[in-house]
């Protein structure tokens, strides 16, 4: 008898029952005993009370909704989220920003790669600074070439990244410094740690430094848009991300930084006003097409204007 029969003995089906199933089937979920299944049922069940008390909020801009993650516990969630907050430097260079164009999106000037999943590992910190890495040198050199994570994750301990325990953008950008980066071709990802195997003859990836934007100052991180994708941490352990669907996010995810992601561009929204578009590492099914709008505005959206930087060539 399948899983699911045994389940559906005995006991009456509710519309969240029939969900689950459908949900199950969508995303191909498999689980090894009764058990199990009873337990990401019930996660699932209560992940679609907060979807539809989110969805039904009127202050909320952005949507959110059922994804292959709606079944995890939250201590598996927060494993994906890397970040390891740390106070900045004040390496801050101050851009102009009295001439910002109306919107920029680096992605229609083939300047960002095709989405990537890390997987259940805590690397977002590597997934956002190769992202930002990849962005320079494609402005510099005319051509777009995708960079790999696992060499972040296997090699930079030194300078403080921890591999799939977490890490920091500013960190890897001080690695790379030291040691380019080779294409996602020669040193592939594995969502996990593992010995450092870099030969520096196949580095392409280059960072002759990095700069850290302003903090607190949309104007500021629009500015160093207008110049290449940059860096940024954000909030991530809320159902606003991690549910994430549609518009554009101005409340309901907190500014406590524990995920890295990519800032690749902003724009306007009618209803929502400004916004960051941001590429986030779990792969083109989560969110829209992989990428999320965060609001743009003073109150720092999901802390999005706290620790952005972005590498020089």
């Amino acid at each position: 008898m399948n899983t699911i029969a045994s389940v559906a003995i005995g006991s009456l089906m509710t519309a969240a029952d029939y969900q689950y199933f459908d949900y199950v089937s969508t995303f191909g979920k498999s689980y090894g005993t009764v058990a199990e299944f009873n337990f990401r049922s019930n996660i699932f069940k209560n992940n679609l009370v907060k979807i539809e008390e989110f969805n039904a909020d009127p202050v909320n801009t952005s949507t959110v909704g059922v994804n292959m993650f709606t079944d995890r516990t939250e201590a598996e969630m927060k494993k994906m989220n890397g970040y390891k907050a740390a106070e900045k430097q004040g390496n801050y260079t101050i851009l102009d920003d009295s001439t910002l164009a109306d919107a920029v999106d680096w992605r229609t000037k083939n300047a960002v790669t095709p989405v990537k999943n890390q997987g259940q590992c805590g690397s977002c910190w590597a997934f956002s600074t190769t992202g930002s890495v990849e962005g320079a040198m494609a402005i510099k050199t005319g051509t777009l070439q995708s960079y790999s994570e696992q060499q972040l994750v296997d090699c930079s301990s030194s300078y403080g990244n921890m591999g799939c325990n977490g890490g920091l953008m500013d960190n890897a950008f001080k690695y790379i410094e030291t040691a380019s980066l080779e294409l996602e071709a020669d040193y592939g990802y594995t969502a996990r740690d593992g010995s450092c195997s870099y030969v520096a003859s196949k580095g392409q990836g280059k960072v002759v430094s990095y700069n850290d934007v302003s903090p607190n100052s949309p104007a500021q991180l629009k500015a160093a848009l207008a110049i290449s994708p940059v860096s940024v941490a954000i909030e991530a352990d809320q159902m606003a991300f991690q549910g994430y669907t549609g518009g554009v996010i101005t409340s309901g995810c907190g500014t406590s930084l524990d995920h890295g992601v990519l800032a690749v561009g902003y724009g306007t929204d009618a209803t929502a006003g400004d916004y960051f578009i941001v590429k986030n590492s779990w792969g083109a099914s989560w969110g829209v097409n992989g990428y999320v709008n965060i609001g743009a505005g003073s109150s720092n959206v999901c802390g999005i204007l706290s620790a952005a930087s972005y590498p020089t060539e």
